[in-house]
């Protein structure tokens, strides 16, 4: 722009004296070129204004251009529009990062209304799930209330079942609780090491009850020498959690395999059982809050929908893993630990 700006300055003196130097040497329209000559310094800077303006205005004007269509492009990127950007060509590389950021606030959109939606829904859940059990320890113990001359062998039915809704109340609430602190990351985890084979027998023997009930049995293919570095209590929950799901959901009379053994730097533990196929769908959702596979069957069976989303929230403080796999009437869980402080 400089050099287009001194090559207009050097024209235009040019043309001036030729102008002058013609029309002297003509000897014609001697009042003008006295005129002209008198008014040089206010008509050079004239000619100078207005040509520069006109410069920069051509110099200006693309860019001005390109910024009104960056402003206009960046304020519709908040739209709802899923329309790419396009710019010009000279804008190329502004136009792919303005897509690329496009993208990324629709995703952050979508994750914030999934995230609202997903707490709407565990509000929705967990008010349905706190007044079923209400419903019928209000309804025994209004009945008791009201009907004095009640037979005791009745009465003692009713204030046993009002008992244990009562405990089933007790137990949701104490998992939304530990639920919400796992979000919130306030669980200090008391870590030592474990013998993981004695911690899977225990836990086998705890489950024996539970198990014979639907004719089930435990294998366990467990290193006998394999220790972990962990909080024991939590620990034993996660697998707790799982095995409770193993055997809700299992064939009658079927076999749950329990395995673990060192993989690549890593502690893997593996529940394997037998029931109905789970369709991908509803697999990815098996760790989200309140999920459940059977709604009848969970209610019948006192689920929260909870348990499998603790165990993955106190595999995650371990630093570990957690998963699922379906397929030919065969679900594995899989836990993966690290190797830490062993």
């Amino acid at each position: 722009m400089a050099i287009t700006a001194i090559l207009y300055a050097v024209f235009g003196i040019t043309v001036y004296l030729m102008i002058i130097n013609l029309l002297r040497h003509f000897n014609i329209w001697g009042g003008l070129v006295n005129w002209i000559e008198r008014n040089r310094i206010i008509g050079f800077f004239t000619y100078v204004g207005v040509g520069y303006t006109a410069i920069l205005f051509y110099y200006w004007e693309k860019p001005f251009h390109y910024l009104n269509s960056i402003l206009v492009t960046t304020s519709n990127i908040y739209q709802q529009e899923e329309k790419m950007i396009i710019l010009p060509t000279p804008l190329k590389t502004i136009e792919k990062y303005l897509n690329e950021l496009r993208l990324n606030v629709q995703e952050s959109k979508i994750a914030v209304q999934n995230a609202e939606q997903r707490k709407n829904d565990m509000i929705a859940y967990l008010a349905h799930d706190l007044k079923t059990p209400l419903t019928f320890i209000i309804g025994y113990l209004s009945l008791l209330n009201d009907t004095p001359n009640m037979p005791m062998e009745q009465r003692e039915k009713y204030v046993n079942i009002s008992i244990e809704k009562a405990k089933r109340l007790e137990k949701m609430i104490n998992e939304f609780f530990d639920i919400t602190c796992y979000n919130l990351q306030q669980i200090e985890l008391e870590k030592e090491t474990i013998d993981l084979y004695y911690m899977l027998v225990q836990l086998s023997d705890e489950f024996y009850p539970l198990l014979s009930a639907h004719g089930n049995t435990i294998k366990l293919l467990a290193d006998e020498e394999l220790n972990v570095y962990a909080d024991p209590v939590r620990l034993a929950r996660v697998f707790n959690n799982i095995l409770k799901n193993a055997i809700s959901y299992s064939y009658p009379n079927t076999e749950i395999k329990v395995n673990s053994k060192k993989e690549q730097g890593h502690i893997i533990i593996r529940f394997q059982n037998q029931g109905k196929t789970i369709p991908p769908q509803k697999l990815e959702a098996l760790f989200d809050k309140f999920f459940r596979l059977d709604e009848s069957r969970a209610s019948n069976t006192g689920g929260t929908g909870l348990g499998l989303a603790i165990a993955k929230n106190i595999v995650e403080l371990h630093g570990g893993k957690i998963s699922a796999e379906s397929q030919n009437e065969t679900t594995t869980f899989i836990v993966s630990l690290p190797i830490i402080g062993i």
